[in-house]
């Protein structure tokens, strides 16, 4: 038989079409009683187990203070599965999956639980055959994070013994600032190296925000126009449709620069404005979103480029919302931004004068996250003003969420014998493209963590950069007066459209 010229790269095992399924291993998650836990988590690990991503002997350890038994846990991963998993429930999957199932009741500075814990490991060890491999998932608030990191080094949790690994998995907020950042990576860091800590920002999971990759860089459609010679400015939104709910307690205080632009939208204006990485490794994307976050640069005038406001009663879907001054457990005299827009620049030759305009807010018009790449006017135009008086700026718009795709938008002729010239958009929908539905993102970084793959996942000096960018705004807007109200279910105070209005722009309405 002759032999075949090339590989095949169906059976070639470096192919990055093949799905990478992980090795022997474990989870453990702190805080499992919690709704991210219950919506997010549980349903992710099911739904890999489901795609054969998991390890057959893979385990599950659930930590919180609940009096439960194992069989109690198991229901309620069942109950969260049935109710929040994205693939169809199949009973051999989950048949298998119980097996590696435990449940440990305890607190967080209980020596006896964390011991527990540790027997359990060993225990998991031998039964299911996970190697000594597990990642440790903090889903608690960040006040317990440098406890449990400490309770896990005390009861020899963190070593990593006999070419075993273990990692550790933090939820945002990194912190509240710049200091408390630095404290936190100290403390995390003298239990485990850098490179067995993941910084979760579930937003880099997401498939549309990995296709601002691929759209820039596998395409030499858009790359020559992605510059100061052709952008006019970039639009970066996440907007919410829905109030704090039960979330007071954890809210008031941050406000929505911190729990949003802080990591969300620095981390999509990084991919964004980033210069082309060597590779797709986690350390030449991290190299060139570090370039970019240590060169943005902040406004002058804090006052008349940066905006923070509250949302006040209006009506919401058709239903009556209350303000957030009197949302239950808000203290009446908060100054917490449920609205928060900045004007950023970035300060190299790529984008030097393009500003980048970041918003992001609660009670909404609508729930959407885009970024919107917003191009010059052309130089010349030889159509008379009456012909292109409705024609806006081209744009390409990525849609992040609800409906994932891209949108382009250009002038075009309109039928007739007239010459009129109006918008046109040209529409890719993830849905209407490809057959397979896009993975929830807490798969994809789940799965990642258990093979430690830190691609997108932020580094410190990302964590850092992005609390230098926002500890000015943040501290100005304590000196300077109480946010601006805007009634729910618009689009913001009328200071963010007067922000803009001052460049000779306006807010795109997604």
């Amino acid at each position: 038989m002759s032999a075949v010229h090339g590989a095949n790269p169906l059976r070639d095992a470096a192919d990055r079409r093949l799905p990478r399924i992980a090795g022997p291993s474990g989870l453990v998650i702190f805080g499992v009683t919690g709704d991210l836990s219950r919506k997010k988590l549980m349903p992710a690990v099911y739904d890999l187990a489901n795609r054969g991503l998991l390890p057959p002997g893979f385990s599950l350890i659930g930590f919180a203070r609940r009096e439960w038994q194992d069989e109690d846990f198991a229901q309620e991963v069942y109950e969260a599965v049935k109710q929040h998993a994205r693939t169809p429930f199949r009973e051999e999957v989950w048949q298998q999956l119980i097996q590696g199932m435990r449940f440990v009741q305890g607190d967080f500075d209980d020596d006896d639980a964390f011991d527990q814990l540790k027997t359990t490991i060993e225990e998991l060890d031998k039964a299911q055959g996970t190697g000594g491999n597990f990642a440790f998932y903090l889903s608690v608030p960040p006040k317990f994070f440098p406890l449990v990191v400490q309770q896990l080094k005390k009861h020899g949790l963190a070593d990593q013994k006999n070419g075993s690994w273990r990692r550790a998995v933090i939820e945002k907020p990194f912190g509240h600032d710049l200091a408390s950042a630095k404290e936190l990576n100290e403390v995390v860091h003298e239990v485990f190296p850098p490179e067995a800590v993941f910084r979760i920002d579930h937003y880099l999971g997401k498939e549309t925000v990995q296709n601002i990759l691929a759209l820039r860089f596998a395409n030499t459609l858009f790359e020559p126009i992605w510059n100061r010679s052709y952008v006019d400015h970039v639009q970066i939104t996440m907007a919410e449709d829905i109030g704090i709910g039960g979330r007071a307690g954890y809210y008031d205080g941050i406000g929505a620069a911190r729990d949003v632009i802080q990591n969300h939208l620095l981390q999509l204006l990084a991919l964004t404005a980033m210069e082309e990485p060597a590779s797709f490794d986690a350390d030449a994307l991290a190299a060139e979103k570090t370039k970019v976050l240590g060169a943005v640069k902040l406004p002058k005038d804090l006052g008349k480029s940066t905006v923070r406001g509250q949302y006040a009663a209006g009506w919401q879907g058709g239903e009556k919302a209350v303000g957030y001054l009197q949302e239950e457990g808000i203290n009446p005299e908060s100054k917490t931004d449920t609205y928060a827009a900045v004007k950023l620049e970035i300060d190299n030759r790529r984008w030097a004068g393009v500003p980048f305009y970041l918003r992001t807010g609660k009670r909404l018009g609508r729930r959407v996250t885009e970024i919107a790449v917003v191009f010059q006017r052309a130089p010349h135009s030889p159509f008379d003003h009456t012909a292109t008086e409705e024609l806006g700026r081209n744009a390409i718009v990525i849609r992040v969420q609800p409906d994932e795709g891209v949108t382009v938008r250009f002038g075009s002729k309109v039928p007739g014998t007239q010459m009129e010239i109006r918008d046109v958009s040209m529409d890719f929908a993830y849905g209407e493209s490809f057959t397979e539905s896009s993975p929830e993102a807490y798969e994809r970084l789940i799965l990642d963590v258990l093979l430690g793959d830190s691609n997108l996942f932020p580094r410190v000096e990302e964590v850092e950069l992005s609390w230098k960018i926002l500890d000015p705004i943040e501290q100005f807007w304590d000196t300077h007066g109480k946010p601006a109200q805007y009634q729910s279910g618009t689009w913001g105070p009328v200071e963010a459209d007067e922000m803009l209005a001052r460049d000779g722009r306006s807010w795109r309405r997604p």
